[in-house]
């Protein structure tokens, strides 16, 4: 088992996770329910799969957790663009959020590389 807060993956994650909530904090009234909730949980699911899997005591087990992380964080990056599209977020926090995003991924990928190699 790992201390998840010393990864550096982790900690993008929850960084990209803050991030998120508060440029979702000013979504219209009526995707309070929709596009705003799915968003928070689809970014939030990120650092708490990456979380989970360190709790985890074989790297197979742990590689599965991080792979749904990248699941979730592919999820969030389409979420970013429809919210984009529906100028509910301007184009430059957009742009910010994007970069973030895919530097996790990427991360993620990394990490799940690392996982399975051992396995």
């Amino acid at each position: 088992m790992r201390d998840f807060r010393e990864l550096k993956v982790w900690q993008k994650a929850h960084r990209l996770t803050l991030a998120v909530y508060r440029a979702t904090s000013g979504f219209p009234a009526e995707e309070r329910y929709g596009l705003k909730a799915q968003l928070r949980r689809g970014v939030a699911s990120i650092p708490t799969n990456i979380a989970e899997g360190c709790g985890r005591f074989t790297d197979p087990d742990r590689a599965r957790f991080i792979s749904i992380a990248a699941g979730s964080a592919t999820e969030t990056e389409y979420l970013l663009m429809l919210a984009r599209d529906l100028d509910y977020i301007e184009a430059n926090v957009y742009a910010n959020l994007e970069r973030a995003v895919n530097e996790v991924k990427k991360m993620l990928r990394g990490f799940h590389r690392t996982l399975t190699a051992n396995g």
